[in-house]
């Protein structure tokens, strides 16, 4: 069995300080840790539990289909704080039929973010 110690998501964006941009300013997510130089050089972010890196650069842009899942306390909070800061939404706060709050936005490259609040009387709340 792998004994994972620590993971995080790499991304190669189309273009770096853009997506910097994003991800640090509009998303406001705290930097773990910076490295290299110019502007291909790395920055991590915290994700909660993770890590978001942000390096080097693609040639063209990503294949669709990574997705990423952001908990958050408040969602309806998060929408009126990306909004103000000119985040795509690509759908508001919604409350989905498996009971979590759902807003959906999109980074510079593509990449679909779901923004959810567990709400207080949701299973993933309570242990058995």
């Amino acid at each position: 069995m792998v004994h994972v110690l620590s993971s995080r998501i790499l991304l190669r964006p189309v273009d770096p300080e853009r997506s910097r941009g994003f991800y640090g300013e509009a998303l406001g997510l705290p930097v773990y840790r910076e490295f290299g130089t110019g502007p291909e050089r790395g920055t991590v972010y915290f994700l909660g539990g993770g890590f978001l890196e942000v390096s080097g650069r693609a040639a063209e842009p990503p294949v669709p289909g990574l997705e990423l899942w952001l908990q958050v306390a408040d969602v309806q909070a998060a929408h009126e704080e990306l909004s103000a800061r000119g985040v795509e939404v690509l759908r508001p706060p919604v409350r989905e039929p498996w009971g979590l709050v759902e807003m959906w936005i999109r980074d510079p490259d593509g990449h679909r973010i779901v923004v959810v609040e567990v709400p207080a009387d949701h299973p993933l709340r309570h242990r058995p």
